[in-house]
């Protein structure tokens, strides 16, 4: 047999020595030795600082037994390293694990391989007690509350304290209009999830309290690396109150900070797109008198001014006439535009002091004896947002990051729309044919959705000079990260069919480059687009709208695509393949909004998510192709995300929401037909496959076979059924997770396979071994994009409807190499080279600007997604099949096609 290149560099990595794999015949590798599995930055190159990285890293099955200890080194020395297993192999053997190290480690060279982990010098210690957490990262120490309305009490460099209690704060209204009543977060629970000696993570959750009422969950992660100053953020929120009168019109996280010695040794900062915001609450520049050079270098450095009887007389006799400015605020209420505004104190007049366009997200107020910093990521991205400092003219200052600023108007999570006469189905039904739009009263709710939000803050001993603090805004604004080298990735065979950039053929560079192109296309549009904003920021638009030049953002289920056909799993497999930034950052902020604001965390649609519309929760079809943790479990192995991690186990139970929520009540042939008792009516695709992800990541990452059981459960009983993975839906019972055989019939839906199906089946047949259903899903694969002619010939009539064939054709692609087909291999370049019901490939950049706009022809998130799978797919598995393809020539206006 011919070894291909991932035999090839999966046998290099294991040492070179291969066996027969039992009941295959194929050469796989003996784990006798593990090659080191090279880390590098997505960005290309080593960035010139970073917070701590936390990276994930898969291993060949039976390569790496449990316990297995493993090392992070650079040019062949250890560094400190912290490793932990997050998923096994169905042999127990380890298949992902997560690596952190701390800052100051060496930037380039990094690679992980078995040996012992290097110890820092200043390990992570945690210490628990009845009420609080201790956290000592060097000379640093954080106490931690486990109850209570303060996060963190504070924070001692020493034995002199710098930071004063951490609070989370807010403000709503119960009226568009109505006086603001403030609200805080209150500790239920603490939980110490890691103890070093690298990171330590603790976990706080609890509720927000307030003018009687007790309201938005929240989740807070505190993440600390050894020798650091500073802890990461992440902060969740679920908002569970009534959006006609509970209007969030603040949310933020303030920190105390004690303020020390003479006004003008008080130093405030603020990170700007241009030269840092660089004040004293006193200032000594500018005056009418000059209190000498070194007054002046020393206030404008951040260090303690000379002692202040060398300070000239003229304004050392007069600094009490000299205005203190206590208060700062930056508010960034757009994308496009922040303003710098400050004052004395409250009573007075803000006096304008900078404005600009995109400000990094980062705050300092302190002194010469310490201060402390915030930072927020995705600060404009996520407008209106601020940083506020208070009362640095006083014993303690106030230090805010807002997430939602209180001088916005509060959120307005009310529906966009009326009834409009559309209280029945029949009504309802002609909304959906002429605006896509699927609506029915009080479905469209946002009580439930989420968002989280990642911060830095810095207890530090000394005010940092302006290029420290830039470079902490620049860490904390795009943050570097760490990825696994695609090459070992892939020869780890994990995540399914993926192949690495080939373009050693005509037609698999033209693919390749429209692949990048594609994905450079839409990071374009986000910003060309301005789709931005604290609710919005991570999606894209679903259609776009050639008459008005501008994507379909009020036209019912045209507007924001809510996961529509997988443009996550696109931009993952992206990334995985390529590892670069622009793939990966897209994805990752796409993984951030669909995994909190498309899905519902509490009530009566938990673990549901909403159909693509006007408003990300305005859609009345809520189902769990949306939710799906495929869209999640890329970014959770790649970075080892723990609150992704929530987020997938908090969908293990989802099918039980069907049972309540009826997905396909509005179809003409009117309500299903009723199911036996305990059993409820699911597709196989897109909604079992959905759940089936979830509950494989979760054997994956436990090891209890009780999830494993209940996938193959659900793969036995669909293999059984005569029509197999044809049939498309039956009765499922709930508790045994099995299908009862509804007899002959063939129902094909050409959604039932484009929400990670294909995906996801392509990991269970690898790690479950269910013979019928690895038939049964064969045999869909073969037949769904076939000739009507040759359908009908082998199942009768009638064919059913059939659409996306260029998506399609990775069924096709699937099938051919798993049965060895040559000519079902040609049959899926042809397919997809078709572009029928797709985006089409072309031989140059379709891109051009149309009345002052970049468009791309026939561009909608459907098609552009199912393309990107199908390319990166067909790549892998029928590349001889693509050389031998013909891509079309595309007239000169553009192919469009409706893809929906």
């Amino acid at each position: 047999m011919t070894i291909n290149r991932r035999d090839a560099v999966k046998t290099a990595l294991l040492g070179g020595v291969a066996v027969a794999a039992p009941g295959t015949g194929a050469a796989i590798a003996r784990p006798a030795a593990v090659r080191p599995v090279p880390l590098g930055w997505i960005d290309g190159a080593a960035p010139p600082s970073h917070l701590g990285q936390t990276v994930g890293v898969a291993w060949p099955r039976g390569a790496l037994r449990k316990g297995a200890a493993l090392s992070v080194s650079a040019g062949g020395g250890a560094v400190p390293s912290q490793h932990w297993t997050t998923a096994t192999w169905p042999d127990g053997s380890i298949k992902w694990t997560a690596h952190a190290v701390p800052p100051g480690t060496a930037m380039e060279g990094l690679a992980v391989a078995p040996g012992r982990p290097a110890m820092p010098s200043q390990p992570v210690r945690v210490t628990e007690r009845s009420d609080t957490i201790t956290v000592r990262t060097g000379a640093l120490t954080w106490e931690i509350a486990r109850s209570g309305d303060v996060l963190i009490r504070g924070a001692r460099q020493g034995d002199r304290p710098v930071l004063g209690p951490v609070t989370l704060v807010g403000a709503m209204r119960p009226s568009l209009d109505g006086a603001p009543a403030a609200f805080t977060g209150r500790i239920d629970n603490a939980v110490v999830e890691s103890t070093g000696p690298i990171r330590a993570v603790i976990r706080l959750s609890g509720m927000h309290q307030g003018a009687g009422k007790s309201w938005l969950p929240f989740t807070v992660r505190l993440y600390a690396y050894a020798g650091t100053s500073h802890l990461r953020i992440v902060h969740s929120f679920i908002y569970d109150g009534d959006p006609a009168k509970d209007f969030l019109s603040a949310i933020g996280v303030q920190a105390s900070v004690p303020m020390r010695g003479a006004l003008h040794d008080r130093h405030l900062r603020l990170a700007t797109d241009g030269a840092m915001f660089v004040e004293g609450v006193r200032p000594l520049t500018g005056l009418r008198r000059d209190p000498g050079e070194a007054f002046r270098a020393a206030q404008i450095a951040g260090r303690a001014t000379p002692a202040l009887a060398s300070m000239a007389p003229a304004v050392r006799d007069k600094l009490e006439r000299i205005p203190a400015w206590g208060d700062v605020s930056l508010e960034q209420p757009t994308a496009h535009g922040f303003t710098i505004v400050k004052r004395t104190e409250e009573g007075h007049a803000w006096v304008d002091s900078a404005q600009g366009s995109r400000a990094p997200g980062l705050a300092y107020v302190g002194g010469p004896e310490g201060g402390v910093a915030i930072a927020q990521r995705y600060f404009w991205q996520r407008h209106p947002s601020a940083l506020h400092i208070r009362d640095a003219a006083t014993d303690k200052a106030k230090l805010t990051a807002w997430m939602w600023s209180p001088e916005a108007p509060p959120m307005d999570l009310r529906p966009y729309r009326g009834v409009m006469g559309m209280e029945e189905f029949a009504a309802q039904n002609e909304g959906l044919d002429v605006t896509y739009e699927d609506y029915e009263p009080g479905w469209d709710s946002a009580t439930g959705i989420a968002r989280t939000s990642e911060l830095t803050l810095w207890a530090l001993p000394a005010t940092p000079d302006t290029g420290t603090l830039q470079a902490m805004a620049a860490a904390s604004a795009v943050p570097p990260q760490l990825m696994a080298d695609p090459a070992s990735l892939h020869t780890a065979e994990v995540l399914g069919i993926w192949n690495l950039p080939d373009r050693s053929t005509p037609n698999r560079a033209a693919i390749e480059d429209q692949l990048d192109h594609l994905v450079d296309f839409y990071a374009g549009e986000v910003d060309r687009r301005n789709w931005y904003g604290f609710w919005n920021h991570g999606d894209v638009m679903h259609s776009y709208d050639s008459d008005r030049h501008q994507w379909k953002y009020d036209i019912g289920g045209f507007a924001w695509a809510n996961s529509e056909l997988s443009p996550d799993l696109w931009l993952w497999y992206a990334a995985l393949r390529s590892g670069k930034a622009q793939a990966f950052r897209l994805a990752e902020a796409m993984t951030r909004h669909t995994g909190e604001v498309d899905t519902y965390h509490l009530g009566r649609f938990k673990g549901m998510g909403t159909r693509h519309g006007v408003q990300h929760f305005s859609d009345s079809s809520k189902q769990p192709r949306v939710s799906n943790v495929a869209y999640r479990r890329l970014f959770y192995y790649l970075t080892a995300d723990e609150r992704v991690g929530d987020l997938m186990r908090d969908l293990l139970t989802s099918d039980e929401t069907l049972t309540r929520v009826e997905i396909g009540r509005k179809v003409p042939s009117g309500p299903p037909a009723p199911t036996p008792a305990g059993t409820i009516d699911m597709g196989f695709g897109p909604s079992w496959t959905a759940m089936a992800g979830a509950w494989l990541t979760e054997w994956e990452r436990t090891g209890d076979t009780k999830w494993r059981d209940r996938v193959a459960n659900g793969m036995d009983s669909i293999g059984r059924m005569e029509r197999g993975w044809l049939t498309g839906s039956a009765p499922f019972e709930l508790k045994s997770g099995r299908y009862l055989d509804p007899g002959r019939k063939i129902r094909l839906s050409h959604l039932s396979a484009v929400f990670g199906a294909v995906e996801v089946n392509a990991e269970l047949i690898q790690l479950i071994d269910v013979p019928r259903y690895r038939a049964a899903w064969l045999e869909y694969c073969r037949w769904y994009n076939a000739p009507r002619d040759q359908f009908v010939a082998k199942f009768g009539p009638p064919a059913g409807p059939r659409n996306l064939r260029e998506g399609h054709s990775r069924l096709t692609a699937y099938a051919a190499q798993m049965e060895h087909d040559p000519a079902l291999a040609t049959r899926a370049a042809s397919e997809f080279f078709s572009g029928e019901a797709g985006l089409g490939t072309w031989t140059n950049d379709p891109r051009r600007t149309v009345a002052g706009v970049m468009e791309w022809p026939g561009v909608s998130t459907n098609a552009a997604s199912q393309w990107g799978l199908a390319a990166i797919q067909l790549l892998a598995l029928v590349p001889d099949a693509i050389d031998r393809g013909t891509i079309p020539a595309w007239s000169e206006k553009g192919k469009s096609q409706q893809v929906s």
